[in-house]
């Protein structure tokens, strides 16, 4: 049985705060302190649970059902036996009468549950830090206190599903209000003990302790892979419906909002992430101050590092990473910077690889200037560079794909020019220069390098390319080559490739 990443809504950069509106900026309590860890015996944990129980509450979400609309429960052939309704495969007499139980008897707008999970108030003004997922597609959100029967009806202030956060706020504040403490994150240690509050399958104020398993992980499970990752890895257990709930240490300060588990089954199996607190505390106070979150922006693409690129540009490690594009008017192309180039360091932090750098760039307002270490040609390099924010991307519907045939090149890859109609067909950007892969032989040392049909191929040996033709004449002369370093982008997202012969 395969294993799976499961978001649950039932059914380690250091990361400055964006700047804020005063008016707006929440009250919340911050406490940066480094855990105490002095050895010796923990006996209870007690007294955390009942310091961070009060902050820690229910969600549950509804959807506004039209006449007509049938409720997704009655999807299951389960609910449908149990409602004496038809399995919809199954041959019928004559046509089923309306029914109002499923929605499609008319009348009023009806709600439709959607699920629950769990959230966390974090502000004097009634701010409350949970997933984006679990109030995803929700008309209604209702919030349930511990130890207060009431429900309360909240506003969802933002969310941002790139780092699978949202804040809500209640819209009538409670009397009886306890925001929880923050922690800090980045002072968190593997082997931490950790402890999780929320409301797994519905049970309010279930408590699980374990420890801080890993810090930095990058999985590629928010928003398509596209997302903005540095989670915690934690054992404490976390089951459906903890999504959106706390993460404390033993102080019972937050240091983590609980998201995912990797699971065979869909339950616990020991591995949780939570969204570490200082990600969480920069990106709710850009959702309350702008509705939305404003990212820093560079204008490159990235290439993680490998042995074989840190051979072909000379360098001693695999630390870094590589420019493999720069987009136009730019705040990297203002500044100077090139394809090919290594980026080291940002205001002095070190650049390990392309996670790292997009979660710190993307930290920064927009304005901040940043000073950026960089090696070109092995030489060191520096440049101050003010970054600019990080623009929307809208992607655009492929045109007719006409058929095109040129030259082979590169043994087994054919190439063609960039016209009207390949820029239609392959989805190629109007300022994109160099030739595109018409057809490549699955068994060429291309194709085991990762080159597709619908590639551009801009560079051969850092020589760019003008036509088919060029690179014709380039791959001859460097026939007798046992390897070639190409610089190519698929849908404009550039990258290196080193060819090696087979």
């Amino acid at each position: 049985m395969k294993s799976k990443l499961v978001f649950f809504a039932f059914a380690t950069i250091s990361l400055p705060v964006l700047a804020q509106e005063a008016d707006k900026t929440p009250s919340v309590k911050v406490d940066p302190a480094p855990v105490s860890r002095q050895a010796g015996v923990i006996t209870s944990f007690a007294p955390v649970v009942e310091k961070v129980g009060p902050s820690v509450v229910q969600i549950s979400t509804s959807k506004n059902v039209k006449p007509g609309a049938r409720s997704r429960m009655f999807d299951d052939p389960f609910f449908r036996r149990f409602f004496g309704l038809p399995n919809e495969d199954e041959p019928q007499d004559e046509a089923p009468q309306p029914d109002r139980r499923d929605g499609r008897g008319g009348g009023r707008t009806q709600k439709e549950a959607l699920g629950l999970g769990s959230g966390v108030i974090v502000s004097a003004e009634g701010h409350i830090l949970t997933n984006s997922h679990v109030i995803d597609g929700a008309d209604d959100i209702l919030v349930t206190i511990t130890g207060d029967k009431r429900e309360y009806k909240a506003k969802r202030v933002g969310n941002d599903p790139a780092t699978d956060l949202a804040v809500l706020q209640f819209e009538t504040k409670p009397a009886k209000l306890k925001p929880i403490t923050f922690g800090d994150s980045d002072k968190l240690r593997v082997g931490d003990v950790a402890v999780a509050i929320g409301n797994p399958f519905g049970l309010s104020q279930t408590v699980t302790m374990g420890i801080i398993s890993a810090t930095g992980r990058r999985m590629g499970i928010i928003d398509n892979g596209s997302g903005y990752e540095d989670f915690l890895q934690t054992d404490a257990s976390i089951n459906p419906g903890n999504s959106g709930g706390a993460l404390v240490d033993v102080e019972g300060r937050l240091i983590g909002i609980n998201t995912a588990i990797f699971s065979r089954t869909g339950t616990n199996l020991g591995i949780g992430f939570a969204v570490p607190v200082n990600l969480a505390h920069s990106v709710m106070d850009s959702l309350i101050t702008n509705g939305r979150v404003v990212r820093g922006y560079l204008g490159v693409g990235l290439q993680a590092l490998d042995d074989a690129l840190a051979s072909r540009f000379k360098l001693k490690s695999t630390d870094g990473t590589i420019v493999s594009s720069v987009e136009p008017k730019s705040p990297a192309a203002k500044a100077g910077l090139a394809a090919g180039d290594v980026i080291t360091e940002i205001n002095g932090r070190p650049i390990v690889g392309v996670s790292e750098m997009r979660m710190l760039v993307s930290s920064f307002s927009p304005g901040t200037k940043v000073n950026v270490k960089y090696l070109r040609d092995g030489n060191e390099k520096k440049a101050e560079i003010e970054l600019a924010e990080l623009p929307s991307r809208k992607q655009e519907m492929p045109a007719a794909k006409p058929d095109i045939v040129e030259p082979d090149v590169l043994d087994g890859v054919t190439v063609g020019d960039i016209d009207e109609q390949a820029r239609k067909k392959f989805e190629i950007a109007e300022d994109a220069k160099g030739v595109v892969v018409i057809e490549i032989d699955d068994e060429s040392a291309s194709h085991a390098a990762g080159i597709r049909v619908g590639d551009v191929i801009h560079e051969i040996e850092h020589k760019a390319l003008a036509s088919a033709n060029d690179a014709v004449e380039m791959s001859e002369k460097l026939k007798k080559e046992k390897e070639l370093l190409l610089r190519v982008s698929t849908k404009g997202a550039s990258r290196f490739v080193v060819v090696k012969e087979l």
